[in-house]
C-alpha cells in the first residue's frame, strides 16, 4: 500500500507545473464584468396625527429598534455674540436630565436597559437619536421624547458641558492640522455664521435660560422629521408615536431665521500660522457650489480624478512622482443647504513646503485646460457607480438617508436618478465643470509651520496675514 501512496503523490507533483503552465493569466486590467444589479431600498413615508413626517423600515434580523429625529436647527441661527450656543444646547440636552428625571437616574436607568439616547446640534442641523431593545422600547421613547422635547438643563450639568468646551478652546491650537482646518474654513466663510467659532467671552457669556429659549425656539413637532428601523410592528409603533407626539397648545407659525447664502468675492488669499514643527500643514480652497447646481454630477467624477482616490492626479504626482508628501487630496463639499467648499490638502517637510504648494495650484489648474482621459473618466465612473450600494449598508442607515433627503428638500426620484446622471457625465462636462468652479489663483491659502525652514518665503505667493495663535483666556 505504501509505494502506491508514493506513487500517486510523484504523479500529482510531476503534473502540477504543466497544468499551470496551461492556465490562461488573467489581466487584471482588462479584465470586464457584468453591470451590477441594485435595486435602491424603500422606505415607507407615513404623517402621524401632529402632522410630522416619519419614514419606516421594518427589518426582524436583530430584535433592537434605532430612531432618529432630524431637526431643522443649527449653528447658524445663533446670536452672533453668543457663538457656541447651539453646541451646548446639544450637548446638554442628553446630559442634563430631561423630563424630571435628573442626569444620573436617566444615565444608570438606560444603562440598565442598554438603551441609548444621544443628542447633537450641527451647522444647519439637530439630531436626537435612540437604540433600544424591542422590550424596552416603550421605556426608551418616553426619554427620547423627554431629552427631544422637554430637556431639563440642569445647571451643573450645564457648567460640566461649559467647562469641557473651554477646556477644548485652551488645547485648540495645540494640533496644526486643527489650526489649518479651521482657519481654511473661517478663511472661505468670513462674514458669514458657517465662519463664526466659539470663543472664551461667547461661551462664558451663555446661561441656562439661553439654552432654553434657543431649545424651546426650534424644536417643535413642526419642525423635525423622524427616521424609524428595526423589529417592530408597525400598528403597534405607529400607535406609540401617534401618543408620544400630540399636539399641544396651539402655537404661533414655526419662522425659521433668513440665514443669506455665503457670498465672497474670489479673491486669493495667504494665511500663516507658526508653529515649531517639521512638517508643515498646507489647506487650499474657495467657495464651491450646492446641491442645486446641475453640475454636481461632474463634479463628483471631477472629484474623483483630482484628489478623490489612491490613483488621482494629486496622489500620483505628489506622493508616488515626487516624492513630497504621504498624503494629499481634494473635495468638494457639496452643500446641501448653504454654498459648500472646494479643499486641498496635505502636509509636506518645511523645506518642500513652497514646491507642494505650487506643484497642488499647478496640478489643478491643469483639470480647467483640457479634458481629462478616457481612462480616468472611465475609472472614476465605474467607481462612483458601483460604490453606490455601500450608502445603503443597514436599514437604520436607509431610513436615515430617506429622510435626510426629505429635510435637505432633494428633488423626488434623486437616488433612482443618481446613477444614471452620473452615467451620462462627458469629458466636456468636467471640463466645462473644472472651469466654472475651480480658481486656484483665487484661492485661500493656510499655511501652519515653521517659516525659517521653508524652500521659498511665503511672500512669493501673495501677501501674507499672519495668524495670532496666543490665547488669551478671560478670568473665570
Amino acid at each position: 500500500m505504501r509505494p502506491f501512496l508514493v506513487f500517486i503523490c510523484y504523479l500529482v507533483i510531476s503534473a502540477t507545473p504543466v497544468y499551470a503552465g496551461d492556465q490562461h493569466q488573467a489581466n487584471p486590467r482588462t479584465m470586464t464584468f457584468a453591470a451590477l444589479n441594485f435595486q435602491i431600498p424603500k422606505a415607507e413615508r407615513v404623517v402621524l396625527e401632529c402632522g410630522m413626517p416619519v419614514y419606516l423600515l421594518r427589518d426582524t434580523e436583530l430584535p433592537i429598534i434605532n430612531m432618529t429625529a432630524m431637526v431643522r436647527v443649527g449653528s447658524v441661527y445663533e446670536p452672533a455674540a453668543k457663538t457656541g450656543l447651539s453646541d451646548m444646547v446639544g450637548r446638554v440636552m442628553r446630559s442634563g436630565g430631561a423630563g424630571g428625571v435628573p442626569p444620573e437616574q436617566m444615565d444608570d436607568e438606560l444603562e440598565f436597559m442598554a438603551s441609548s439616547v444621544e443628542s447633537s446640534i450641527g451647522s444647519d442641523m439637530g439630531m436626537v437619536s435612540m437604540t433600544t431593545l424591542g422590550k424596552n422600547f416603550s421605556r426608551t421613547l418616553d426619554i427620547f421624547r423627554n431629552v427631544l422635547l422637554l430637556p431639563d438643563f440642569s445647571a451643573n450639568r450645564v457648567e460640566i458641558a461649559r467647562r469641557h468646551i473651554v477646556e477644548a478652546l485652551r488645547r485648540q491650537n495645540d494640533d496644526p492640522k486643527d489650526i489649518a482646518g479651521r482657519e481654511i474654513n473661517r478663511a472661505i466663510y468670513a462674514g458669514h455664521s458657517l465662519g463664526e467659532i466659539a470663543t472664551f467671552e461667547s461661551i462664558n457669556s451663555l446661561t441656562r435660560q439661553d439654552l432654553v429659549d434657543f431649545h424651546q425656539r426650534f424644536f417643535r413637532l413642526d419642525n423635525m422629521i423622524l427616521a424609524v428601523s428595526g423589529d417592530f410592528d408597525r400598528t403597534s409603533l405607529l400607535n406609540a408615536l401617534n401618543t408620544t407626539f400630540k399636539s399641544g397648545k396651539n402655537r404661533t407659525s414655526l419662522i425659521l431665521p433668513k440665514v443669506p447664502q455665503p457670498d465672497q468675492p474670489l479673491q486669493g488669499e495667504v494665511i500663516y500660522g507658526k508653529k515649531d514643527v517639521n512638517q508643515t500643514v498646507i489647506r487650499m480652497g474657495h467657495l464651491g457650489l450646492t446641491k442645486d447646481s446641475p453640475d454636481i454630477y461632474a463634479i463628483r467624477l471631477l472629484d474623483y480624478i483630482l484628489g478623490g482616490s489612491f490613483t488621482s492626479r494629486l496622489m500620483m504626482e505628489i506622493r508616488t512622482n515626487q516624492g513630497l508628501a504621504y498624503s494629499v487630496g481634494s473635495h468638494f463639499d457639496i452643500g446641501r443647504r448653504f454654498t459648500g467648499t472646494f479643499i486641498a490638502e496635505t502636509e509636506t517637510k518645511a523645506e518642500s513646503t513652497a514646491k507642494a504648494i505650487n506643484l497642488m495650484k499647478q496640478i489643478i489648474s491643469g483639470m480647467t485646460k483640457e479634458p481629462v482621459s478616457d481612462a480616468e473618466l472611465n475609472a472614476a465612473r465605474e467607481y462612483l457607480i458601483n460604490s453606490f450600494m455601500f450608502g445603503f449598508t443597514s436599514p437604520a442607515s436607509i431610513v436615515t438617508q430617506r429622510a435626510r433627503l426629505e429635510y435637505y428638500g432633494y428633488p423626488d426620484g434623486y437616488l433612482e436618478q443618481y446613477r444614471d446622471n452620473l452615467a451620462k457625465v462627458t469629458k466636456v462636462d468636467i471640463l466645462s465643470a473644472a472651469r466654472k468652479y475651480l480658481h486656484p489663483d483665487a484661492f485661500k491659502l493656510v499655511v501652519v509651520g515653521d517659516a525659517t525652514k521653508f524652500d521659498q518665503p511665503l511672500t512669493t505667493l501673495g501677501q501674507v496675514r499672519e495668524l495670532d495663535l496666543k490665547l488669551n483666556p478671560p478670568k473665570p
